[in-house]
């Protein structure tokens, strides 16, 4: 068994059943692909790709320790697959399930009929509490729990290289440096496939598995202390909220990790005698930290609830769930009005502030997200794909299944939830 390694949104080492099968294998690698298809769609942009890169050089570092070479390909999916097939001849291809934008979709059909051709066998493993294929909603709840409180997988050994490894050492995009943004022409069809290096690239957190797991800890050992508070508003919830999305949308941390840590934390705090006469949780800080993070814990099933909806209907990426909604804002859509929306100068103080700060650090607290797009949708009377564009590049932690699902849920065009209109 020779094995291949896909790596997507899933840039971690540990809790990786695909790693974790290709130990079995008698040679391995494993590849990341930066895709033109992602470069230039439209809820792409270079912080992104910075963050990735981020996340990759620590896991390059840490698989090759391990005896696993991370390849780095730049190119169409199917061209990257054919070049490296005729180099070395892996039989099976590993990779997570993806619920991703609409060009993922179409790329992963592609891969399985190029597989089919090919004669290789393609295992996608489940990532998140996402269940592909589901035909009832009824008993997913439980489904998700059996799959979040299973053990994680760990990796035990390493893996064997392939003996062609040699022949590549030359290869700037297979073993030597990652690129940088600011001089991306050193990379053969990564500045031609997109324009995303005009201006200077938003500075990024700290990533890799590394750093995900202290922002974890820092935020289950403590700083979640008034978590349901904070996380309104926008002054509270820049330390208040965990700061794990990006992390979760990119993979340096599984979900399956974060729950039972989280699960965890809970069970610890819980057992901290209680020396107070009044046993209510506002009278110690531990009864009060569980409560918030039980909190927290009910929104880690919530994020692969909305992922589901995209998973199931994939379309509401791109057009209203309720098609009777279907002509209400898009033949209104006023661009003077999304100009001044997008760069923060509507008029309105609470809008504008909370659109500047999502430009200048890619973030932005739930609450004003859902704002933002609240705004957009009844004021401005914006239809939602232009918007949710938009914010899908200013987000860092872009996750499309819970974007579009928001975005729909927030303009009030899914035909099932109440008309949001924000104060």
């Amino acid at each position: 068994m020779r094995a291949l390694v896909w790596l997507k949104r899933d840039l971690r080492a540990q809790d990786h059943a695909p790693l974790a099968a290709a130990q079995a294998a008698d040679e391995a690698l494993a590849l990341y692909v930066i895709e033109p298809e992602w470069l230039a769609g439209g809820d792409f942009d270079a912080q992104h790709l910075a963050f990735a890169l981020a996340c990759l050089a620590p896991l390059r570092a840490d698989l090759a320790a391990r005896g696993l070479p991370l390849l780095l390909r730049v190119g169409p999916m199917l061209q990257v697959l054919d070049e490296l097939r005729s180099a070395f001849a892996f039989s099976h291809l590993l990779s997570h399930e993806e619920t991703g934008s609409g060009w993922t979709y179409q790329r992963d059909l592609a891969v399985g009929r190029w597989c089919r051709a090919q004669g290789v066998a393609w295992t996608e493993y489940p990532q998140t509490g996402v269940v592909r294929r589901l035909k009832s909603r009824s008993g997913w709840a439980a489904a998700w729990a059996r799959r979040m409180d299973a053990p994680a997988l760990q990796l035990i050994g390493g893996w064997r290289a392939p003996n062609e490894l040699a022949q590549w050492s030359g290869r700037q995009a297979d073993l030597h440096d990652l690129p940088d943004l600011q001089a991306s022409s050193t990379w053969q069809g990564l500045s031609a496939a997109a324009d995303f290096a005009k201006g200077p690239v938003r500075s990024v957190p700290a990533g890799g598995e590394v750093a995900a797991n202290a922002v974890l800890q820092d935020f289950l050992g403590g700083r979640a202390l008034g978590y349901r508070k904070s996380l309104s508003s926008p002054l509270s919830a820049e330390q208040g909220c965990s700061r794990l999305s990006a992390h979760l949308a990119f993979g340096t941390l599984s979900m399956r990790q974060v729950h039972q840590a989280t699960e965890a934390a809970i069970s610890s705090q819980s057992r901290v005698p209680d020396h107070k006469p009044d046993h209510t949780a506002s009278h110690t800080p531990e009864r009060a930290l569980v409560h918030d993070l039980r909190g927290f814990a009910g929104r880690l099933r919530w994020h692969c609830h909305f992922m589901q909806k995209l998973e199931d209907e994939p379309e509401i990426e791109f057009r209203n769930f309720s098609r009777a909604h279907d002509g209400l804002r898009e033949q209104q859509f006023d661009a003077e009005r999304f100009e001044a929306w997008c760069e923060g100068r509507t008029g309105y103080p609470m809008v504008d502030a909370c659109m500047r700060q999502l430009r200048a650090t890619g973030w932005l607290n739930f609450r004003m997200r859902a704002m933002l797009v609240s705004f957009a949708a009844y004021h401005l009377w914006l239809h939602w794909r232009l918007p949710g564009q938009f914010l899908a590049r200013q987000f860092l932690d872009f996750e499309p299944g819970i974007h579009w699902s928001q975005m729909q849920m927030q303009s009030g065009t899914t035909g099932i939830n109440t008309l949001r209109i924000y104060s």
